[in-house]
């Protein structure tokens, strides 16, 4: 193998719990709620599926299904997608739709899995070019550089910046072709079967990991160091 393609969410980051991020966003409002009311209506965002990198929602209303399926092909259309079903859940002031999907952008919001610095370090010093494969809706570039992983990847290539999304082959294409690599020398990493599965179409090898909160997943990656031999 020449290269790694790896995606975001789920296999390199994991994003904070639902309820971290409703807490994150109400104190930043100066904003309380009573313990069990915040906790009832963060279990009501995750039933939802309103946070990005979180678990997809439990039932999607059929109004939402045409945008949802698209979702990550625009950073508007993932924006709306988002802060639709979040508005499925009450909360105590309207702002607070966009101040949850804000705050999911930022660093603080994202825990690199423990063994991401060590793989994204090897394969480096192995001389792997690395690239990143997401479906989504925003820039993760900061997230890389705050969490000081950016000086390990190659290349990024975000669906909302090329519209198209996972499975489609043509994001793997453009990933390999920014690597100089071969599909048939380059390994895809991902969590969804689905999406980063996209990559055997074009040649590629696949590989998955488990998408689990990180500290219940401390070697998933580890792996890719012997895939690559």
């Amino acid at each position: 193998m020449t290269a790694v393609l790896f995606d975001f969410s789920g296999t390199l980051f994991r994003i904070e719990s639902t309820e971290s991020w409703l807490r994150a966003v109400l104190d930043e409002a100066g904003i309380t709620l009573p313990e069990p009311e915040l906790s009832r209506t963060a279990k009501a965002l995750h039933v939802a599926g309103a946070l990005p990198g979180g678990a997809p929602p439990e039932q999607l209303p059929a109004e939402f299904a045409e945008m949802w399926a698209i979702r990550d092909q625009s950073s508007e259309l993932h924006r709306a997608a988002y802060t639709a079903v979040a508005r499925q859940v009450p909360l105590p002031e309207p702002a607070l739709y966009d101040a949850l999907y804000d705050r999911h952008m930022t660093p603080a919001a994202w825990s690199a899995y423990p063994d991401a610095p060590e793989v994204l370090r090897a394969l480096r010093e192995r001389g792997i070019g690395v690239g990143v494969v997401s479906n989504i809706g925003w820039d993760l570039r900061p997230v890389f550089r705050e969490h000081g992983l950016d000086r390990y990847v190659d290349a990024y290539v975000l669906s909302y910046e090329h519209g198209v999304q996972k499975p489609d082959a043509r994001l793997f294409t453009v990933a390999c072709e920014a690597l100089g690599a071969e599909p048939r020398q380059t390994l895809m990493v991902g969590d969804d079967r689905r999406a980063d599965g996209g990559a055997s179409a074009l040649g590629c090898r696949v590989h998955f990991v488990d998408h689990l909160p990180a500290d219940e997943r401390p070697d998933g990656l580890r792996a890719v160091l012997d895939l690559v031999n």
